[in-house]
């Protein structure tokens, strides 16, 4: 397996130089874009790695499926699609164009930007820090990594630039989308999108979904196999951004992408892959990242559909 890898490495690297790292978080512009690491882990306990595999980097939105999960055990299904919609955008993920225009004025999703937002605030606890320490511990617990925490750098670096999602965030704070603090809303967005990461715990969180909602370790089930599953669908119908219908048809497994330049996917009942690229096409994908997964996709017989 690491053969393969390590050729699908050395193929399609060259492909980063056709994509541009994310700089409207001026911190993230730092990023080497010849970097591509991709790590599998599959329900045997195998970990198969390649490439800049172990290189460090902030999870962004592939944080979303995470909150998502915590947000649904937290409330229940009904109340959080209440203030959150099941439905792909086609816009770019940190669009605010729909908000306005559709009835009732909520976000379509939860995994882009303002679905996100959303879902955030409804974490439970008494502050902001104890609901940013839940999600952390909670990611900690499903990656197996107990050592994950944010970069500090990235972090302040967004919330000095996050006046899109200020703006998405008190508009729906106006239409009773969002209830609070907005300002203690988007710390723990900030917080969790900024959370440092490498391929291998990507991977472990995709195996984790992969498995159902059960940590392959230890065994333990830590969410229903619905909210799994849920989560999944998701990846699929909205994962990688208004890129995501190419993505099915090409790819065809689920996968949720971030503009630190990872993508975590999941392949029901055999793995977890996780990819990093920082180097991003115009949609805001790991433009290495995808070809890998296309690629592998195709010579393994991945596709879900």
């Amino acid at each position: 397996m690491e053969e393969i890898l390590n050729k699908l490495i050395d193929e399609n690297r060259h492909i980063t130089q056709q994509g541009e790292v994310a700089t409207y978080i001026p911190a993230l512009g730092k990023a080497d874009p010849w970097d591509l690491g991709i790590c599998i882990a599959d329900m045997d306990g195998n970990i198969y790695k390649a490439g800049d595999y172990n290189k460090k980097f902030t999870i962004q939105s592939i944080s979303k499926t995470i909150s998502l999960m915590l947000a649904l055990m937290d409330n229940g299904e009904e109340l959080v699609f209440e203030k959150v919609g099941m439905e792909p955008t086609g816009d770019a993920f940190n669009s605010i164009i729909k908000l306005e225009t559709i009835m009732p004025s909520r976000p379509l999703n939860p995994m882009i930007n303002a679905g996100a937002i959303v879902i955030s605030s409804l974490i439970k606890g008494k502050n902001k820090e104890e609901k940013f320490q839940r999600l952390l511990n909670f990611m900690r617990k499903i990656s197996g990594n107990d050592k994950l925490n944010i970069n500090k750098e990235i972090y302040l670096s967004e919330k000095s630039s996050g006046d899109r999602n200020r703006a998405m965030a008190y508009f729906m704070r106006d239409v009773g989308i969002i209830e609070g603090d907005i300002e203690d809303v988007l710390d723990v967005y900030f917080r969790q999108c900024s959370i440092e990461v490498d391929s291998i715990d990507i991977a472990k969180i995709g195996l984790f979904l992969a498995n159902r909602g059960v940590v392959p370790q230890t065994g333990e089930r830590v969410v229903s196999e619905h909210i799994a599953r849920a989560v999944k669908t998701f990846m699929v119908t909205c994962g990688m951004y208004n890129g995501s219908g190419e993505f099915a048809i090409k790819v065809g497994i689920p996968a949720k992408s971030g503009v630190g330049g990872g993508i975590m996917a999941s392949i029901p009942h055999r793995m977890g892959i996780g990819l990093y690229g920082p180097s991003l096409d115009d949609k805001g994908n790991s433009i290495g990242g995808y070809k890998m997964l296309e690629d592998l996709s195709k010579s393994l017989n991945l596709s879900i559909f």
